[in-house]
């Protein structure tokens, strides 16, 4: 299945119809604009980032534009927010058996989660302890010379019994041992059991495939307890991913998070989509949390749902839970929604200051994968995500864009932007090494 990057535009829409995967992305840069604003030093962006955190949500306003543009301060994120966190990588049901594997990358690390022989699943790094050579390069290596078969023609997906290198043919098993090198004979002190594929700490939750890269992070169930009890009636872990698409963001990872998570946009970006069944004015946000947040979208009263798309309802959600969306954040970069019928994951991972790399995912549950007319309410399901998000790629690039003009001002925040103001306090929580809602006052409930 073809997974190249298509041009933003109409026939893009078209497009995503038929696949149930796919690449997509706007295929340019920010033309005029990379390095355009001065550097502010880490410590001021740092100082006005806890001022900004710090003020009530009726004075909340937006973060510097260095926020968004410094290099120095996404290297603090990666190491600091992103590296010390809890990654989601994948959902069981893309390895689902012993063999399987996905290949993927998150901030900057070649990466293969793999359901092992033993049935553990396991996240290795792609990179040859021999001479750093990707052992799972685009196509699985050269034809003839590799083991692992495509699976489900699903991008990155495969099937193997075992790991070849293409360089010098060193093979290890799926537990990320050596298991044969050749030619290695005459290398003084040389022992292969000291040698191997990388192993990165994983754990799963809810049928999702978490990854820490620093090592040290808390229990993922620990840290997301709370949003474990938001979404345990889906029983995300028995459903399955039948949507996956990747798309190329010339914008920063936290201008995709922030739209992701306030409705107040609907207003204008999805006028004629998400507004005319979720009113922007009816969204609402929870109390502050350590670790999460949820924001609740409540359907428009009288719309009905459009018999061509919804699939059964999940068995056993209350009347609040069917009557709405929720969009959820397990910071820092964790997003989910549910709707009555399906559960959604994205994964944003960011490359430059002004790049990342997204990935747009719908789970169902087997009822809904057994629904007779399936497939044509999942190419409308699938049409439905591509139109709006591409709404939203619209408007996240011009928001990119913005950061580097010379006119740029910090504005002021709405009350139904109330997601953005927690993650700023979020961020500023990691800058004192601490949580949001440990050594300052937890934010009340909108309702």
């Amino acid at each position: 299945m073809d997974t190249s990057a298509t041009h933003f535009n109409e026939a893009t829409v078209k497009e995503g119809s038929a696949p149930l995967t796919g690449r997509h992305g706007l295929g340019q840069e920010i033309p005029g604009f990379r390095g355009a604003r001065p550097t502010v030093p880490l410590e001021t962006l740092f100082r006005e980032i806890q001022e900004a955190a710090d003020l009530p949500l009726r004075q909340a306003r937006t973060l510097p534009a260095e926020a968004y543009t410094s290099t120095e301060f996404l290297a603090w994120e990666t190491d600091q927010v992103l590296g010390k966190g809890w990654i989601c990588l994948a959902h069981v049901s893309q390895v689902p058996k012993p063999g399987d594997f996905l290949n993927t990358e998150a901030l900057g690390e070649l990466l293969i989660v793999v359901h092992g022989k033993d049935g553990e699943i396991r996240v290795l790094s792609r990179a040859c302890p021999h001479r750093a050579m990707d052992i799972m390069p685009p196509g699985f290596g050269y034809d003839g010379h590799g083991t692992a078969e495509v699976r489900d023609g699903q991008s990155g997906c495969g099937h193997t019994r075992l790991f070849l290198c293409p360089y010098h043919h060193w093979s290890f098993e799926l537990d990320g041992s050596l298991k044969g090198c050749p030619e290695m004979h005459q290398a003084e002190g040389f022992c292969r059991d000291e040698v191997g594929l990388r192993p990165f700490r994983c754990e799963i939750w809810h049928g999702f495939i978490f990854l820490n890269l620093s090592g040290d992070a808390g229990p993922v169930a620990a840290q997301y307890a709370e949003l474990g009890k938001d979404i345990e009636g889906w029983d995300c872990a028995s459903m399955k991913v039948v949507i996956a698409k990747e798309w190329d963001c010339p914008f920063n990872w936290k201008v995709l998070v922030e739209n992701f998570m306030e409705g107040y946009h609907h207003l204008g970006a999805h006028c004629k989509t998400l507004q005319t069944f979720m009113p922007a004015k009816h969204t609402w946000t929870e109390a502050e949390r350590a670790h999460s947040m949820r924001v609740n979208l409540p359907f428009k009263e009288g719309v009905a749902a459009d018999p061509s798309s919804e699939f059964a309802q999940v068995p056993g959600l209350d009347p609040d839970q069917a009557g709405q969306m929720a969009v959820y954040l397990g910071e820092p970069n964790f997003m989910m929604f549910t709707g009555p019928d399906r559960a959604f994951w994205y994964r944003i991972d960011p490359i430059t200051p002004e790049r990342s790399r997204l990935l747009t995912v719908c789970l169902l549950n087997d009822q809904a994968i057994a629904d007779p007319d399936y497939r044509a309410k999942l190419a409308v399901t699938e049409k439905m995500l591509v139109d709006f998000h591409l709404e939203d790629m619209e408007v996240c690039t011009a928001v990119q864009r913005g950061f580097y003009a010379k006119g740029y001002q910090r504005g002021r925040l709405s009350h139904l932007e109330m997601p953005i103001w927690l993650f700023h306090r979020y961020l500023a929580a990691r800058m004192r090494d601490t949580w949001p809602t440990i050594d300052r006052p937890a934010a009340p409930s909108q309702r």
